[in-house]
């Protein structure tokens, strides 16, 4: 049996330091989560560590810096609330990105990924697939977003947009 869990998602960040925005981003939509995924392209160590006090489970981007890739994984499985949950930043042209993470996993519930910008939630050959777009800075889905996964005998993603001004 599951137990209730709530996750916020967070990807493609592309910060250089941890600013209001973030911490309002959190405060405001995220702080009602048990644990938060960030799938990557934070570009700064701050906000590895930052996210690191709470229930964090992160992987490394394509555009964040060594020091960032040397403490995270490039991918990695999650096991919370009776589910497996697959986190990979994701690689290459949008084109074939959904396919690409997909087949990067096996056995997992939910694939959690990021890297195009763009906003994804819907269930592919039984397997929740996820982008919770990003929640500042450039976005493909011409809003910020991030996400909530919501597990209770199954999972369910919604795609929550949020305000990203810093004042």
């Amino acid at each position: 049996m599951t137990n209730k869990i709530r996750i916020g998602v967070l990807s493609d960040t592309h910060l250089h330091r941890v600013n209001h925005a973030l911490k309002n981003i959190l405060d405001r939509y995220l702080s009602e989560t048990d644990a938060l995924f960030h799938v990557g392209d934070f570009t700064s160590p701050s906000i590895v560590e930052y996210l690191g006090e709470r229930d964090f489970y992160g992987v490394c981007g394509n555009m964040d810096p060594l020091e960032i890739k040397n403490r995270l994984p490039d991918k990695r499985v999650v096991e919370l609330g009776g589910l497996r949950f697959g986190l990979v930043h994701g690689w290459g042209p949008s084109e074939g990105l959904e396919e690409r993470v997909i087949e990067s996993f096996s056995n997992v519930d939910v694939v959690v990924y990021g890297h195009s910008h763009k906003a994804v939630s819907h269930v592919r050959g039984g397997v929740l697939v996820f982008n919770p777009g990003t929640a500042c800075g450039h976005s493909a889905s011409n809003f910020h977003s991030v996400g909530i996964l919501e597990c209770e005998a199954g999972v369910r993603g919604e795609i929550v947009q949020v305000d990203s001004s810093e004042p």
